[in-house]
């Protein structure tokens, strides 16, 4: 019985140190790598997430960074419908989402 005990632990171990690994592989987000990825924000919410026409298309600058992914979040999966919305998200990795969401997140809202 204490063989196969041992026999089962050290299974699980070799079992769960790869998934805690590839855990610690998941990249923290990015304001640059946002930053970067917001070229096509920009063209409505404007170049620092302040947008031209803010009643047709929300200002993302100073926003929190969890309503910020969840919107892109709810628009990538269709929970929020908007045809634009939907194809930009589309295309998002949830690494993508998080990045932004850092980057506009970190910018100074309208005054």
């Amino acid at each position: 019985m204490t063989a196969r005990v041992n026999h089962e632990k050290h299974l699980l171990i070799v079992i769960a140190l790869p998934l805690l690994f590839s855990v610690g592989l998941a990249q923290a987000a990015s304001i640059e790598r946002g930053q970067a990825r917001s070229t096509s924000c920009a063209a409505c919410h404007g170049a620092k997430g302040i947008s031209a026409l803010p009643t047709m298309y929300p200002d993302l600058a100073g926003q929190s960074v969890e309503e910020l992914k969840q919107a892109l979040q709810d628009f990538r999966s269709g929970e929020r419908s908007d045809a634009v919305m939907r194809a930009q998200a589309r295309g998002l990795s949830d690494q993508d989402i998080a990045d932004l969401a850092a980057y506009y997140a970190s910018l100074e809202p309208r005054k």
